[in-house]
Order: structure tokens, then sequence, then C-alpha cells
């Protein structure tokens, strides 16, 4: 019984809190139009991920927003690979994203 209990814990999903992190603190209030468009394809991007339980959005945060990102999925790779598909992920315009694994979530 305890090898399936670890078995179901290790094919479990998982739950990481991902934050956009924009090239400068301004960014929400200062963006060209190049970058809107770009944060268009952006939203576009996230939008085609709802059906795969992704919930995102941008955070008031007084120091400057910046996007969350929570994702169910079965490892950090795949989560990697969800936030290197977006569109500001591969632009080069500074965007980065830090992906950290929830210890627990209440749902």
């Amino acid at each position: 019984m305890a090898s399936n209990e670890a078995s179901r814990e290790a094919t479990a999903p998982m739950i990481f809190h991902c934050r956009l992190i924009p090239p400068r603190p301004d960014f929400a209030f200062t963006m060209t139009e190049e970058e809107r468009t770009l944060m268009s394809r952006h939203a576009d991007y996230l939008r085609s991920k709802l059906r795969e339980g992704v919930m995102a959005g941008p955070v008031a945060d007084p120091a400057g927003p910046w996007g969350l990102l929570i994702l169910r999925v079965g490892s950090e790779a795949e989560a990697r690979a969800v936030t290197d598909g977006d569109p500001v992920a591969r632009s080069g315009r500074g965007f980065r994203y830090e992906i950290l694994p929830m210890i627990s979530t209440i749902m």
C-alpha cells in the first residue's frame, strides 16, 4: 500500500507559482505600441492554455506590476515548457519568469 501511495504522489499534478517579471518596474504604464502588441500575443498565448488549468493575471504590486501564472502540471519541466513558450519570454526584451513549486494548496 505504501508503494501505491508513493506512486500516486509521484504522478500527482504539482502547482507552480510563476512570476513574470517585466523588463522595467513601470512597464505596465510606459509600454510602447510594439510592447502592447507583444503583450496582446502574451495574453492570447495564456488564453490558449486556459483549458489546461492555467490561471493568470497582472498583480498590482506597489513596487511595480508583474504577471502571475498558476500552473497545475506534472513537473517543473512542464511548467518551464509553458513559460518558455510564452511570446514575452521568447521576445528577448528582458522579461523573465521565476517558477516556484507550491508546498501545498487549498482548492
